[in-house]
């Protein structure tokens, strides 16, 4: 079978549970924080952390490559002040050592915000958002590079993350991710994820053949396959084109089945993680048992 589905899962007790968590929801991929995802402090992963961490994900029988670790959300690689942007990118290299220590080879992270605050009501509105997104987005790739070069000697892949474009968060137009990866100077070492729910508020629809077709065109015409590494797959609360970011259980949602099936039956997303992050964590093993069913409906 070329996917690979499964939810991003609890580390709870610690990163070597995580493994095992995904085997109980029959997932042949995941996704997971290394570290509390809510501080910006952890302690470092002990030799028998990261033994364990290895044994139990060959026991799951998932590889490396189908595994989608997440950053912290605290960090912001465009943050505005420079002692939060320092910070943050002392947190995103960690973060990227973690994941070259359990032997993974990608890092799903949100590109960051600009947190401007321009009135509505300005008469060049647009023009200052359009200002401070791109001059974000500079930080951002500055800090992606800055990454890059602190772990030189690892392959650990740098997944951007497409976002709903909710508050002041970059990446949710296609041209911001080919944007950032222009930017990089190591085009090995970065990658985008797409999030079904995201892409979908953003304004790209899925709910149909033609309206899917069209959003995947424009994204490999934008950015390009080729960077495609990873996919989240969640229904949207939100409607179409709303800029909010709330998930919903598959089916459940405005996108609906269509689109699900569309996509476990596009070969451009074979051997990648294809991962759940929808509301309700006890309907897993069911969504990821539905959408395998989809397969050649």
């Amino acid at each position: 079978m070329s996917k690979f589905v499964g939810a991003h899962v609890s580390a709870g007790g610690g990163v070597d549970n995580a493994p095992l968590n995904a085997m109980k929801i029959g997932a042949r991929a995941f996704a997971l924080f290394t570290k509390n995802q809510k501080q910006w402090k952890a302690r470092p992963l002990t030799e028998e952390t990261i033994a364990a961490f290895k044994a139990n994900l060959a026991e799951s029988g998932i590889a490396p490559r189908h595994v989608l670790p997440h950053d912290s959300y605290l960090i912001n690689l465009g943050h505005p002040e420079e002692e939060k942007l320092l910070k943050s990118r002392e947190a995103f290299v960690d973060e990227l050592q973690r994941c070259e220590q359990l032997g993974l080879e990608m890092l799903n992270f949100h590109p960051g915000s600009h947190l401007v605050k321009v009135p509505r009501r300005a008469e060049d509105y647009d023009a200052q958002i359009h200002a401070a997104e791109y001059h974000c987005l500079n930080v951002i790739a500055e800090s992606m590079n800055l990454a890059i070069e602190a772990t030189r000697n690892s392959a650990v892949k740098l997944v951007i993350e497409n976002t709903a474009g909710q508050g002041t968060n970059l990446g949710y137009r296609f041209e911001h991710l080919a944007y950032l990866i222009d930017k990089v100077e190591d085009k090995s070492r970065v990658g985008v994820c797409l999030d079904t729910c995201h892409t979908f508020t953003a304004g790209y629809d899925l709910r149909t053949p033609e309206a899917y077709a069209r959003t995947m065109e424009t994204f490999d015409e934008i950015v390009g396959f080729e960077y495609l590494s990873g996919m989240h797959i969640n229904d949207s609360k939100p409607p179409l084109g709303s800029r909010v970011d709330r998930h919903q259980s598959l089916g459940k949602g405005e996108i609906g089945w269509e689109g699900f099936r569309l996509i476990m039956n596009d070969p451009r997303m074979d051997d990648i993680p294809l991962i759940l992050e929808t509301i309700d964590e006890s309907l897993w093993p069911e969504e990821i048992r539905q959408l395998y069913a989809l397969v050649g409906t």
